[in-house]
């Protein structure tokens, strides 16, 4: 049975060939991004949220099958947060009531091994708490000339957006309607969003370094598309809450047992 996914960030990177994944396999795709989408919508607003949610539901009678939380920003800016977390989580809490006609409901999210690094302390509590004004605030001083700091920003969107899963997953809302909610957390991955970062063999070179991949080095977009695809499918029934690294073994090396 062909099912009807909701893919944000779909114009480019991880969306875009997770979009094309699916589409390949006979999938109904609605595509969500900036430009070059079915739905055009900026979700760091509050306005571009409402418009995805309100066209998804117009598009589809108001059932989906799954939703891939795809979207984000890597920038050292207040626009990072408001698109990886609040952005994110509006695309989850938006789509949950569209899942619920599903027979196989599923959602997932795109996280990172840097949730896993420092983050800033106020502005996770601050996501978490949903006070995007707060958190805007925070992240602007983060980023400001004085603080220069703008490198957590990203880290705690992506450390939040994890805590917020973990956290949600289990509950009636989630579990208790049958809807599978995870995230995978990519490492180095060959999108547009690194590429000024793997430019020349030397950067790539100091940035494994500080990221190891042993398992075959930076991998391309498609191997995260092929892992969201199994867990927005209706073969996944009983992943709950999880985090799944797909960083070539990063996280093995960097936290190995203190995980545990």
């Amino acid at each position: 049975m062909t099912r009807t996914i909701v893919v944000t960030g779909s114009a480019s990177g991880i969306g875009k060939a997770t979009k094309s994944l699916l589409e390949g396999r006979g999938e109904r795709v609605i595509g969500i991004d900036l430009h070059d989408a079915d739905i055009e919508a900026d979700l760091a607003t509050v306005d571009g949220r409402q418009i995805m949610v309100d066209r998804v539901h117009l598009l589809t009678d108001g059932v989906i099958d799954a939703v891939c939380a795809i979207a984000g920003l890597s920038l050292p800016e207040p626009s990072t947060a408001a698109v990886n977390y609040f952005g994110a989580v509006a695309t989850l809490e938006g789509m949950r009531p569209l899942l619920l006609g599903s027979s196989a409901p599923r959602a997932v999210a795109v996280s990172s091994l840097a949730g896993s690094f420092q983050g800033d302390d106020e502005l996770v509590a601050a996501m978490l708490a949903g006070e995007e004004a707060a958190a805007m605030r925070r992240a602007e001083h983060l980023s400001s000339e004085s603080e220069r700091r703008g490198h957590l920003i990203y880290s705690s969107s992506k450390q939040a957006l994890s805590r917020w899963i973990r956290r949600r997953a289990p509950s009636v809302e989630w579990a208790g309607a049958s809807i599978s909610l995870n995230a995978v957390a990519p490492g180095i991955i060959a999108t547009p969003m690194s590429a000024p970062f793997t430019a020349s063999e030397e950067a790539a070179a100091a940035l494994l370094d500080r990221m190891p991949m042993p398992l075959n080095g930076i991998a391309p977009a498609q191997a995260v598309a092929e892992l969201l695809a199994w867990l927005g499918g209706a073969a996944n029934s009983h992943l709950c809450g999880q985090v799944v690294y797909i960083d070539g073994g990063s996280d093995a090396v960097l936290r190995g047992d203190s995980v545990w």
